[in-house]
């Protein structure tokens, strides 16, 4: 027997860690550098986890923000705001409970999350 297709709207939405961990698998596919998935969970911090991920150039970055979006947003979670552009180096995806940080490599050494948020547990380091 043949089970009828779910509705976007019948979709179960990913758990915080499902999330953090298809937008680590979409940056990755999308070879982004250095890719981090830290738990913020213990900082009493406002989002429960960060992606951090380097990308070459300005066409990669598009491409690996759209890859997020696509895994997220088809699980009925789209970002709540974005900012930053391919052309400053820098984007941000806030999912609320999970923010896609994808830097180029400069503005990536300028912002360094890693020392700033060193005390976060690092769940996935992928270099």
């Amino acid at each position: 027997m043949r089970l009828p297709a779910l509705s976007r709207k019948q979709v179960r939405p990913l758990e915080p860690l499902e999330a953090a961990r298809a937008a680590v698998e979409a940056v990755a596919d999308k070879q982004a550098e250095d890719i981090l998935l830290l738990d913020l969970r213990s900082l009493e911090a406002f989002a429960e986890y960060f992606v951090v991920c380097t990308a070459d150039n300005p066409r990669q970055m598009n491409t690996v923000a759209g890859a997020v979006e696509k895994a997220l947003d088809d699980r009925g979670g789209g970002a709540h705001h974005t900012e930053g552009t391919d052309a400053s180096g820098w984007m941000l995806l806030d999912y609320g409970y999970l923010i896609v940080h994808i830097f180029s490599p400069q503005q990536r050494a300028y912002y360094d999350l890693e020392r700033a948020w060193a005390k976060a547990a690092q769940v996935v380091r992928i270099q």
